[in-house]
């Protein structure tokens, strides 16, 4: 059980640097591309799900709370908020990279999220084209989200506190996993997921639904650990949407929207799951 512990310690503890240079890449990236982005999303119109699922690839957790500002504010409609919620990658990307997966496997399951964001959006477009014509859009709505500034010594402390933060998540994540396998077995664990159809992309899709980076880190972990498979990691990481879910709860007063919103995001988030568990799709 030590040395289970001491080598999640260690396993973490080599995250740091590749964690910190992801997160000031992606700050500059993202401090380049943010305002752009937020303005491409307001003026979509009709094609709003298309703009969401791509834009909503931006490795920032912030885009996913500038999108729930933008529908409480009524200036873009449900589908186009599910996609943004369902491409958002929050911190898969940067454990991906510091834990050295095949560039092709990250690029796959970032297209594969994109993808299946925009197709959501406009099934939820289709299906809830009633909640968006009550929405009446004003012209001029910019929302309370900020970035910050866009000075060097932001970017460095913001990538310094990222680090630490997820790297904290990691490691709390990895103590817990190690003890698990090593109380439980890797495969009574791994039997939750796998024994029972669809109660592993229910599971994670509940993982998924934590308010953080918590949500990511966890199901992002336990894919690398070999402890899920493909189908509850994409159901995990579709219905995480970062801070989104907890800027959405906090703005909107309208309690019954919020969780028609909630469960809209799982429910979808869990076929698609299954669906690619039923295909056998790899990544």
């Amino acid at each position: 059980m030590f040395e289970a512990i001491l080598e999640a310690v260690v396993d973490s503890l080599k995250l740091i640097p590749f964690l910190f240079f992801t997160y000031l890449i992606m700050g500059m990236l993202e401090r380049a591309a943010s305002d752009r982005a937020q303005r491409a999303i307001k003026s979509a119109g009709k094609v709003g799900p298309i703009w969401g699922g791509i834009l909503g690839a931006i490795p920032q957790c912030g885009f996913s709370a500038a999108a729930s500002y933008f529908y409480v504010g009524k200036v873009i409609t449900l589908g186009t908020l599910i996609a943004v919620y369902m491409s958002t990658s929050d911190e898969m990307l940067p454990i991906f990279i510091s834990e050295h997966v095949a560039v092709s496997t990250i690029v796959k399951i970032l297209a594969a999220k994109v993808c299946i964001g925009i197709i959501s959006g406009f099934i939820v477009e289709m299906f809830f084209g009633w909640l968006a014509r009550k929405r009446r859009i004003p012209q001029n709505y910019t929302g309370e989200f900020s970035s910050g500034c866009n000075c060097a010594a932001d970017l460095l402390m913001d990538s310094i506190r990222k680090t630490l933060k997820v790297f904290f998540f990691i490691l709390l994540v990895s103590v817990a996993i190690s003890i698990a396998i090593e109380a439980v077995g890797i495969h009574a664990i791994s039997g939750l997921f796998h024994g029972v159809p669809v109660l592993g992309e229910i599971l994670a899709g509940l993982v998924g639904l934590i308010p953080n980076c918590a949500a990511s880190v966890i199901i992002t972990q336990l894919y690398l650990d070999g402890v899920i498979g493909a189908g509850p990691m994409m159901t995990g990481l579709l219905a995480g949407a970062g801070v989104g879910l907890l800027v959405l709860c906090r703005e909107n007063h309208q309690w019954k929207q919020n969780l028609m919103v909630i469960g809209v995001l799982y429910i979808v988030s869990v076929c698609w799951g299954v669906l690619i568990e039923m295909l056998g799709i790899s990544f």
